[in-house]
């Protein structure tokens, strides 16, 4: 199954694999422009469907990596360490897949290791990789803390992330000082509460 396959859930239809090349897309943020009542033409507008297409390619440049792939190159060479590790505050930039609207955050990342461990730039790089898609922040939580339980199978891994979404600050509700908090415990991180609490004053620190 091919990677874009997975990440619509393991289900593939023509429409999807069918990729809009870049003056389909251009043309698709012309006519947004002209429905919201402005005139793509104009010099302020002329290259803003080519601005906003290259926008889009970073904002959800995580379809083209593969998180499993970051994390494949381990260390074990570690003296028997079996200690949490614990990389704090990994700031990330997302879009909700319902407004589009951006949700700006940061991701508490940690794992007991089992034998070996992995650089700790590769755990950032797993947060961007996820966060770089059309997202719901309780699938991006458990997405980083599966993928880092199924490639490196330590004694466990937690990740909390805290984020403010824009589509509840900027439009509907209005409420511009919420975060969102959610949490993934998977092994001695579930199983364990002094590992559990020990995560979690971290993150409050």
């Amino acid at each position: 199954m091919d990677r874009r396959a997975n990440v619509l859930g393991g289900k593939t239809t023509a429409q999807a694999l069918k990729k809009p090349d870049r003056a389909e897309a251009e043309e698709a943020v012309r006519t947004l422009i002209r429905w919201i009542g402005e005139d793509p033409t104009r010099d302020g507008l002329h290259e803003t469907p080519a601005r906003v297409t290259k926008a889009f390619e970073e904002y959800f440049h995580g379809y083209d990596l593969d998180p499993e792939a970051i994390l494949r190159k381990t260390f074990e060479e570690i003296d028997g360490y079996d200690e949490m590790i614990v990389l704090r505050g990994v700031r990330f930039e997302s879009h909700c897949e319902h407004h589009l609207a951006p949700i700006i955050g940061h991701a508490w990342v940690a794992y007991v290791p089992n034998g070996r461990v992995v650089g700790i730039s590769k755990l950032a790089r797993v947060v961007d990789a996820f966060a770089k898609r059309m997202q719901i922040q309780e699938r991006l939580t458990a997405q980083i803390a599966n993928t880092i339980n199924d490639v490196l199978k330590p004694q466990g891994v937690g990740v909390v992330i805290k984020a403010q979404h824009h589509c509840m600050a900027t439009r509907g509700v209005h409420k511009h000082d919420s975060d969102l908090v959610t949490s993934r415990m998977l092994g001695c991180f579930r199983e364990n509460g002094m590992t559990r609490q020990e995560f979690l004053s971290i993150v409050g620190k």
